[in-house]
């Protein structure tokens, strides 16, 4: 080789949709990379459209516009740098997920994804067709070919370049976060290199697009798998990779290593991306919620500060005759730490004045969940009407504990745009405040130190819509809670074996029939990050009615 092989990274934010923004971000990257002699620009899986598109694809009028953006491209991209990048194509009544290569103003298909993912948060074969084209191309005397994300995990594409003379494998990806995602990508492209004797780019996707969190992360291994270069989570990073692929090594790039955080920080940072991205994609820039001085809204105020900052901030407190002053004085303690905005709304009076005027009707009816449920319809009304009026989005703060067997009132406290905590066991999120409080992270917009207060931490949960009430009085204790529905829904385990973990099978059983008796209740509630293989939503999809009950 004559010289060093020059590939810049393009880690970014797409957006879904977005063609013209999603279009200006490949342009400018390539342009500065043109300027400095760069040989190859390289973007993630379906940059230009973002990703995932789910229904979008299927309109004409989308696909013909893609085509309009791809000729801008082409006009626009005719120095002497190659790019890389990833789009649909429209091939009669067929689509596939491709890769494209433009050169000298000149476009090709170098790759059609053939492994199409179709399971969990996936359902692309609902939209593509599988592609079996994988070729290799040469630029400064260097084969490269590219499988698409998901032909990664397997060996038959990988071992069809090597057989047409890849020296080099670049994988766009799309790969949300998942806990544990990150050490799984390293393993499988360990073993792609070990069986190809190729080194191998990874580039993924970055950002938040509904429920999942593009997490970035990508990273360079040589050919016996080892990580050379590894690009942070949950950043956008630019790299320019210097390759000699005779000695099969780098040569002046830096051998960038950075660590990646441990489970609670990867969590954390997920779910502060995904809250953040969803809510400036929507077209907010402030977030409202409402505080009741309990742990899940403490924590879902801390993601909020940390992603917008105080100013773009406002918790408000409606407490009722049954809301305790140390509830009450917890909230004002937070938001002093956070230095947020916070506001305080009494609910007594209506409430009263909705019992008064529903009396007539409930005579001689004793009070029950009705009742409680009223004073937290009554928070979600006004919540909703200040989300209206000060065009902030209201997040909701239901942990996935509560989600999971109903413990939430819908039209109340389930009111809401986004649901920051909904994927995090109440277990989890314990073990997550007492994180956040003992790490402060140059990224996070919060202050240091114990951002959520001792007390609030320490506290029985309530959700004080009676006196004296507490989560236990309905919920076995959330230690064991968890571990249930973990087996449940995570694992998909049977109730003889959950059973056989030493848990009464009638406990089993009644939360077993809270969680299906929920469903509806999911279906109509916000969407929250995805963090684990049972996430509600896409992972998880259940009748929202059915009377199937496991035969013990």
């Amino acid at each position: 080789m004559t010289k060093d092989l020059q590939i810049l990274l393009a880690q970014l934010n797409p957006t879904v949709g977005d063609l013209e923004k999603n279009t200006e971000l490949v342009l400018r990257t390539y342009q500065e990379a043109n300027k400095k002699n760069v040989d190859l620009v390289v973007f993630p899986e379906m940059f230009i459209t973002g990703y995932q598109i789910q229904d979008l694809i299927l309109k004409p009028s989308f696909q013909k516009d893609v085509s309009r953006f791809l000729t801008l491209l082409i006009s626009k991209c005719s120095g002497n740098s190659c790019l890389l990048f990833g789009a649909p194509i429209s091939e009669g009544n067929k689509l596939f997920n491709g890769y494209f290569l433009l050169r000298n103003g000149k476009i090709s298909i170098v790759t059609k994804k053939k492994h199409l993912p179709n399971s969990g948060i996936f359902d692309e074969k609902r939209y593509f067709s599988s592609g079996n084209l994988s070729t290799v191309f040469r630029i400064k005397d260097t084969n490269i070919g590219c499988p698409i994300c998901e032909d990664i995990w397997y060996s038959d594409v990988i071992k069809k370049l090597k057989n047409k003379g890849a020296d080099l494998l670049i994988s766009p990806n799309g790969s949300p976060y998942e806990r544990g995602k990150m050490a799984l990508r390293h393993n499988i492209v360990k073993q792609r290199c070990l069986e190809s004797n190729l080194p191998i780019i990874y580039l993924n996707l970055l950002g938040g697009q509904d429920d999942q969190v593009f997490d970035g992360g990508s990273f360079m291994m040589n050919q016996v798998g080892k990580v050379m270069v590894q690009l942070p989570q949950f950043e956008e990073r630019k790299l320019l990779l210097e390759l000699d692929i005779e000695k099969k090594c780098l040569t002046r790039t830096i051998k960038s290593k950075i660590a990646i955080g441990n489970e609670k920080a990867q969590d954390y940072r997920a779910i502060v991306t995904g809250t953040k991205d969803y809510v400036l994609k929507s077209g907010f820039d402030k977030v409202i919620l409402g505080l009741s001085g309990g742990i899940d809204s403490a924590l879902v105020a801390t993601i909020a500060v940390d992603a917008f900052g105080p100013d773009g901030v406002t918790c408000v407190r409606l407490p009722s005759q049954f809301s305790s002053e140390g509830s009450l004085n917890h909230a004002e303690e937070l938001t002093e730490k956070l230095k947020c905005k916070i506001k305080t709304i009494p609910i007594s009076k209506p409430y009263k004045m909705l019992l008064d005027l529903l009396s007539p009707e409930f005579k001689n009816k004793p009070q029950d969940l009705t009742e409680e449920n009223l004073q937290s319809r009554i928070r979600g009304l006004l919540l909703m009407a200040m989300s209206n009026k000060f065009g902030s989005m209201l997040l909701t703060t239901g942990n996935k504990s509560e989600v999971a067997v109903g413990y939430s009132t819908i039209y109340g406290d389930m009111c809401g745009g986004y649901n920051p905590i909904k994927d995090l066991y109440k277990t989890r999120l314990y073990e997550i405040c007492q994180w956040r409080n003992t790490h402060k992270e140059s990224w996070m917009k919060g202050p240091n130190g114990k951002v959520i207060p001792e007390k609030i931490i320490e506290k029985p949960p309530s959700a004080e819509l009676k006196p004296n009430q507490k989560d236990e009085d309905s919920l076995p204790p959330y230690h064991l809670l968890d571990l249930i529905l973990e087996s449940l829904i995570e694992k998909n385990m049977s109730i003889k074996e959950i059973s056989a973990l030493g848990i009464d099978k009638t406990m089993i059983q009644k939360i077993e029939k809270l969680v299906y008796n929920s469903e509806y209740k999911r279906f109509q509630s916000a969407p929250g990050v995805h963090l684990t293989k049972g996430s509600f939503w896409l992972s998880r999809r259940y009748p929202l009615v059915q009377k199937w009950t496991e035969p013990l």
